[in-house]
Order: structure tokens, then C-alpha cells, then sequence
């Protein structure tokens, strides 16, 4: 059962619906009981850093979260900013992110760039792993994001997007799976994505 955590983050209605539209089975994480019925994650983000972190930490389940994703090892997706507050530290806040991925969040090199960076782009694969299964060298996904990630170790890299500069739009280390872009507004290659996490 894949269950779509809601800390007041994201696009929560959107994710279900797409699970929805696929016939697979999701549930709205909001109460402790939620999560026991589930053996899958995702995290969306929309926001600022600190803001985010405040809302996860202060969560009645966050106990439960952390027990599921790190001694039972449930795989977990990271979307947006729900991907960056994996990380250790993001320079858009002071509060310390969850630190389950090494790395930290720098915003976009801006000099002659907009900010953020916002709709569809195209995607590099990097490495081949399960949650990017059927996707194609000219797959697009649509992105709103001023920050990204950089991982301590770009091995954990599976998709790369450009924009200004070389970026990590997705990474897989361990159980913890991330996306820059919203798969949610990706149409039918989000779908690809949100599919193929269930596959895992």
C-alpha cells in the first residue's frame, strides 16, 4: 500500500488521483494508523525549507516514519521539496533537514536566470534503476524549484536536468528515492515514475 504522507505539504489530491487513475491503491497518511498500513511512501513538498521541517518534526507520526523508513527499511520518494528536506542542510533555512541522504540543498547559480526555475524540461539518465524504468533520453518533466540538491556522492544520481548548470533531478540510495520534478504534473511519464515506485 502505498501511502502519500500529509504534513500540509503538497499536492497530496493530485498524487492519490493519479495512484487512482492507475487502479493502484494509496492511502492519505494523516494519523498514526495510516502508516501501519503502509509499506511504501511518498513525501511531496511544496514551500520553504524551514517551514517544512517545522511541520514534519512537530507531526504526531513522525516517530512512525522515521522507525518504517530507517530500522524497516520501506522505501520512501521525495518529491520536490519533499526530496531536498532528506538532506542534511539547505542554504534557503537554518533548521537542519532530516540528514537520511548525505548532501545539502544550494539555491540555482541566478546571474542570468529566472527563479525559480518552472516548467517542463528534459532529463538525462545517468544510472538505471527500477524507478525509472521505460523512460527515453528525451523524457520531459515540469519542475517549479529555486534549489537543488547536491549529493556528496553522484553515484546515488539517476537523472540529470540543466538549467543554468548541471543539476541532480533524481537520485536512489538505499530505500530513499528522490525527485526534483513533480510527477504529478508530468503527465503520462509522471505516471511512469509514481508506477514504478509501487514496483519496487
Amino acid at each position: 500500500m502505498i501511502g502519500i504522507l500529509d504534513f500540509g505539504l503538497g499536492n497530496i489530491a493530485s498524487i492519490s488521483n493519479m495512484y487512482k487513475r492507475m487502479g493502484i491503491n494509496n492511502i492519505i497518511c494523516r494519523h498514526d494508523n495510516d502508516l501501519n498500513k503502509s509499506n511504501k511512501f511518498i513525501l511531496p513538498g511544496v514551500g520553504s525549507f524551514d517551514n517544512a521541517m517545522q511541520k514534519v518534526k512537530k507531526s504526531s507520526f513522525f516517530p512512525i516514519l522515521e522507525h518504517k523508513v530507517l530500522k524497516e527499511k520501506n522505501p520512501i520518494l521525495g518529491i520536490c521539496l519533499g526530496m531536498q528536506i532528506l538532506f542534511k542542510k539547505s542554504e534557503e533555512g537554518q533548521l537542519p533537514g532530516l540528514g537520511w541522504v548525505d548532501g545539502e540543498v544550494k539555491k540555482i547559480k541566478s546571474s542570468n536566470l529566472i527563479l525559480p526555475h518552472m516548467g517542463w524540461n528534459n532529463v538525462k539518465i545517468k544510472n538505471k534503476v527500477k524507478l525509472i524504468n521505460n523512460l527515453t533520453k528525451n523524457t520531459k518533466f515540469y519542475f517549479i524549484h529555486s534549489y537543488v540538491v547536491k549529493l556528496k556522492n553522484k553515484k546515488y544520481e539517476i537523472l540529470e536536468t540543466h538549467y543554468g548548470e548541471d543539476f541532480t533531478s533524481s537520485f536512489a540510495f538505499k530505500n530513499f528515492y528522490g525527485v526534483q520534478f513533480h510527477p504529478e504534473k508530468s503527465h503520462k511519464h509522471g505516471m511512469k515514475i509514481l508506477k514504478n515506485f509501487c514496483e519496487i
